[in-house]
C-alpha cells in the first residue's frame, strides 16, 4: 500500500514537472527569431498558416506605419499633368500606410497617404504635395504594389488585388493585358496612372533604436507608358525608413515632462522676484515691456502645446499638462504683475475711483491681446522667417536694461530671477533646435543655439553688472548728468542735533557726518534710514516733497 502511494506521488510529481517544462519553453519559443522557426520564406508560405491578425506594426507580415525618408527625380524632366511642376529635384516624403489581411494567405491589403515636401523652390512657401495610394502587399517576396487612388470604384480593393497579385505571380504580358483592359480602373490608367513598386527590406536598429526593428522602403514611382501617349509623370525615387512610435512618444512625454518642470521653476522665480518688488517704487522700477514680452512668449508656447496635444490625441493629457503649466505662468502670475508695474507707474490714477480703474485695466488687457493676435499673424505671414523672429522675441531683458540706465534704478530684479529665468528660457529652444533627435524632427541648427546663448548671455551678464556696479556703470561720467549728492556738504557751525523723523532718534551731526544724509529740501536723516525710505517710497518724509535718484 506504501508502495503504490510512493508510485501514485512519483507520477504526480512528473506530470507537474513536464507541465512546468512545457510552460517554461513556450515563451522561450515565441522570442526565437524567425530565421530559426521557417528555413524559407519562398518555401514554406504557402503550407504554413500565419495568423496574420495578431501580428503589430513593423513586422514582416504588417507594414502598418509610418516612414520618413527621402524623394528625387530619377531625370531632369520635374514635371507631372497632375500636379504643378515641382520646384525642386528632392526633398523629404513622409508615408502613411495601413496594412490589412485579406483571404489570400500571404497577401496584405494596403491604403495610405504619400506627401512630398520640399517640392517648392520658395522660401517662403513650403509647398507638399499629397497622394492618396492604394495597393497589395506580398509578404513572403516583400513587394509593395500600390497605384495613385484619385478616382475611387466601389470594386477598386478586389480589382488592385487581382491586378497586382498577378504581376507579382508572373502572369503572361496576354493575361496581363486581357484583365488590365476589361479592369474598371483602366479609363483611370489611360489618364495618367501612378504605379508605385516598392521592396521592404529589414534594416539594422541604430542607437536609439535598440530594441525596435526597422524597416527599409525602397521604391519608385512612375506612370507606364499607355498605347498612345508616353509617360506623363516623371519617375521619382523613394527611399523611406519606419518611424519607432513607442520612441517618439516616449520623447514626446519627456519633453512635456520638462516643460512642466520648467514652469514649475519659472513660477517660484517668480514669487521670488515679486517679493523682492512687493512696493510701489520697486514695482515702477520693473520695465513692463520685459514682463510682457515674457508673458506673450508662454501665451505662445501655451497655444503651442495644447494645439499639439489636440492632434495627436495619444499624448492629449502630456501635453494638456504642459499647456496648463504655462497658462498658469502667463494668466495668473505674469498677468498680476503686469498689473502691478502698471499700476505703480500710474500712482495718481489709484485714488480716482473703479471707474478709472476699469479704463486702466481695459486698456492693459487690450493691448496685450492686441500684441498677442498680432504677433499670431506676424509669425502666420512670415513663418519662414520663424529664427530670426524668435531672436528677437528672446531680447526681452533689453527694454529693462534701458529703462534702468533712463530711470538709474537701484537693483530692480533679484539676482536668482535674472540667471533663474535666463536658463529656463533657452531650454525648449536649444532643445527644439539644438537636439538632434528631438521628436519634432526639426533639423537642428548649431550656430543659432550658440548665437541664441550668446545673446541671452550677454544680456543677463549686463543685467548683474548693472546690479552690482550701479546701473549706469558703462556710460562714460562725462556724458551723463549731474547727479545730486545725498551727502554734501553743510555748515556744522550752524546746524545742531536734529532729530530723524524715521527712526525717531537724535542725529549729531558734527560728530557723525558721515552717517547723515541731506535732502534737497535741507532735511535731515540717517543714511540706512532715508534708504530703506527711498526704497519704499521717492519723497521726503517730512516735508513731502519728491526726491532725486540716489
Amino acid at each position: 500500500m506504501k508502495k503504490n502511494r510512493t508510485c501514485g506521488c512519483f507520477i504526480f510529481e512528473l506530470i507537474v514537472g513536464i507541465c512546468i517544462v512545457f510552460t517554461l519553453f513556450q515563451p522561450a519559443l515565441a522570442v526565437r527569431p524567425l530565421k530559426e522557426r521557417t528555413r524559407s520564406w519562398g518555401d514554406e508560405w504557402f503550407f504554413i498558416k500565419k495568423d496574420e491578425s495578431d501580428v503589430g506594426t513593423y513586422s514582416p507580415w504588417n507594414i502598418t506605419g509610418t516612414y520618413k525618408g527621402t524623394w528625387n527625380f530619377r531625370d531632369s524632366n520635374n514635371s507631372s499633368h497632375w500636379f504643378p511642376d515641382f520646384g525642386k529635384s528632392n526633398g523629404v516624403s513622409v508615408l502613411e500606410l495601413v496594412s490589412t489581411p485579406t483571404k489570400i494567405t500571404g497577401v496584405h491589403y494596403v491604403q495610405g497617404v504619400i506627401i512630398f515636401h520640399d517640392v517648392v523652390d520658395n522660401d517662403r512657401d513650403t509647398g507638399a504635395a499629397q497622394m492618396r495610394v492604394e495597393g497589395v502587399y506580398i509578404w513572403p517576396f516583400r513587394q509593395l504594389r500600390m497605384v495613385v487612388n484619385r478616382l475611387f470604384s466601389s470594386n477598386f480593393r478586389q480589382d488592385t488585388l487581382g491586378v497586382f497579385s498577378s504581376q507579382v505571380f508572373q502572369e503572361s504580358p496576354r493575361d496581363k493585358m486581357w484583365k488590365k483592359k476589361n479592369s474598371p480602373s483602366f479609363d483611370m490608367e489611360k489618364r495618367c496612372n501612378l504605379e508605385i513598386a516598392a521592396q521592404i527590406a529589414r534594416v539594422s536598429p541604430n542607437q536609439y533604436d535598440e530594441d525596435h526593428e526597422l524597416y527599409q522602403l525602397e521604391g519608385l514611382i512612375e506612370s507606364p507608358s499607355g498605347e498612345d501617349d508616353g509617360e506623363c509623370f516623371s519617375p521619382i525615387v523613394v527611399n523611406a525608413t519606419s518611424v519607432n512610435v513607442e520612441v517618439y512618444y516616449n520623447k514626446a512625454v519627456n519633453y512635456t515632462l520638462m516643460v512642466t518642470f520648467i514652469s514649475f521653476l519659472q513660477v517660484l522665480l517668480l514669487i521670488r522676484q515679486m517679493e523682492h518688488s512687493n512696493t510701489q517704487l520697486g514695482a515702477a522700477k520693473i520695465s513692463i515691456l520685459m514682463i510682457g514680452q515674457q508673458a506673450i512668449m508662454d501665451a505662445y508656447l501655451c497655444l503651442l502645446h495644447l494645439t499639439a496635444g489636440i492632434l495627436v490625441e495619444s499624448l492629449f493629457n502630456a501635453f494638456a499638462t504642459a499647456a496648463f503649466f504655462k497658462f498658469v505662468v502667463f494668466s495668473i502670475f505674469e498677468m498680476r504683475y503686469l498689473l502691478a508695474i502698471w499700476k505703480a507707474n500710474r500712482p495718481a490714477s489709484n485714488g480716482e475711483g473703479w471707474e478709472t480703474m476699469r479704463r486702466e485695466l481695459s486698456v492693459l488687457y487690450s493691448r496685450f491681446y492686441g500684441i498677442l493676435l498680432g504677433g499670431i499673424l506676424i509669425m502666420y505671414e512670415f513663418h519662414s522667417y520663424l529664427r530670426p523672429i524668435l531672436f528677437v522675441m528672446y531680447s526681452f531683458w533689453i527694454p529693462q536694461i534701458v529703462t534702468n540706465v533712463i530711470r538709474d534704478s537701484r537693483k530692480p530684479l533679484h539676482p536668482h530671477y535674472i540667471l533663474g529665468m535666463t536658463a529656463t528660457r533657452l531650454a525648449i529652444p536649444l532643445y527644439v533646435f539644438g537636439c538632434p533627435n528631438n521628436f519634432m524632427r526639426i533639423d537642428h541648427d548649431q550656430t543659432w543655439c550658440i548665437c541664441v546663448a550668446i545673446f541671452m548671455g550677454l544680456q543677463a551678464t549686463m543685467l548683474l553688472l548693472q546690479h552690482y556696479l550701479g546701473s549706469r556703470w558703462f556710460i562714460p561720467r562725462q556724458i551723463l548728468p549731474e547727479k545730486y549728492s545725498y551727502y554734501r556738504g553743510f555748515d556744522h557751525n550752524t546746524c545742531h542735533s536734529t532729530d530723524c523723523v524715521i527712526c525717531m532718534t537724535t542725529i549729531d551731526l558734527p560728530q557723525r557726518s558721515n552717517d547723515c544724509m541731506v535732502t534737497p529740501c535741507d532735511h535731515f536723516f540717517h543714511s540706512g534710514c532715508l534708504q530703506r525710505w527711498m526704497d519704499i517710497k521717492m519723497e521726503c518724509p517730512t516735508c513731502r516733497r519728491p526726491l532725486p535718484a540716489a
